[in-house]
């Protein structure tokens, strides 16, 4: 069975503190998991985590053992993936689903990997219209299975008011302009840049282009706090904080995972919590998610026009 650590052991694993492994939670993407109110770690993941994490470390291919209760998803974050898991973890007490930050690029690397079970990507492809398979073409020689979580609405979070009238994505080179950017490995950065680039807005234009964070949520509490002015992110975000927001797109929100690894017992219950009430009640709980596709395979051939129309 998988070894548990407590945020403690964490701490004196690493040799830190125990408030800067909360920081490490939220900024640099250590897998954890909250169960009843407290965080734990899965001793194999803090390890891998500290591998990714060490300049000039050499590369070691890691199998995952066979599944034994221990559910490893990897990639992009999304508030309403976190419900989710919290919803699979009180389901399922013989099993528990934990979560590593690493962006849409890093989840496609952990899979590839074998690192995790599950990957979570919103890669829009060059051709505007579709999400992943071009990335998952160039880095696996076996297609994976995608399924699809969910569609959500993908813009500019704002300050509450717009106070400095935002309405389309070149006012955000206006003068006295601060915006808090997501990390480069991440899909929501990848429509960012594509988006300024569309416009001839050049990022060093840009007060604030370099300040980064992980989260969508973080995005949304620099915004809230009055360090910055806009940022990308996703709808739900400023439902919750109560701020503006000017929509870019609705984007496809997938789950990737290996052939080899589809019918584990963990993810075909976490897959099949995609078409319970539970879940639809939560993404209903929040604006900015259509859960319609949720739970379905997505063929690129099978792609319909409306899921890349951009939002109004």
């Amino acid at each position: 069975m998988t070894q548990m650590l407590s945020t403690k052991e964490v701490a004196k694993f690493l040799g830190i503190n125990e408030k800067m492994v909360y920081t490490l939670i939220s900024e640099k993407g250590l897998p954890a998991s909250k169960v009843t109110g407290k965080w734990i770690f899965p001793r194999h993941l803090v390890e891998q985590w500290v591998e990714t994490n060490t300049v000039n470390y050499p590369q070691s291919e890691r199998m995952l053992p066979p599944y034994d209760g221990l559910l490893v998803i990897a990639g992009s974050n999304d508030i309403l993936l976190e419900k989710t898991l919290s919803i699979f973890n009180s389901r399922h007490p013989g099993h528990m689903a934990v979560f590593g930050n690493l962006g849409s690029v890093g989840g496609l690397n952990a899979l590839r990997r074998n690192l995790c079970h599950l990957a979570t990507s919103h890669l829009l492809q060059e051709n505007g219209n579709e999400y992943n398979f071009d990335f998952l073409q160039r880095q696996f020689e076996r297609m994976p299975v995608v399924v699809n979580f969910c569609k959500r609405d993908q813009g500019i979070l704002l300050q509450k008011g717009n106070p400095h009238h935002i309405s389309e994505v070149s006012d955000l080179g206006k003068s006295g302009l601060r915006i808090v950017n997501r990390s480069l490995a991440t899909g929501t950065r990848l429509l960012f840049d594509r988006e300024l680039k569309n416009v001839g807005l050049a990022g060093e234009r840009i007060s604030g282009y370099d300040h980064e964070v992980n989260r969508h949520m973080d995005v949304g509490l620099e915004i809230l706090s009055g360090r910055a002015d806009a940022g990308p992110g996703i709808r739900p975000v400023a439902s919750l904080l109560g701020l503006d927001f000017l929509p870019l797109r609705q984007e496809r929100y997938d789950l990737l995972v290996t052939r080899e690894r589809f019918f584990d017992q963990g993810i075909q219950y976490f897959l099949s919590l995609l078409h319970e009430k539970a879940f639809i009640e939560a993404a209903e709980g929040m604006a900015g998610y259509d859960v319609s596709k949720s739970g379905k395979m997505i063929f690129p051939h099978e792609l319909e026009p409306a899921e890349t129309e951009e939002t109004s």
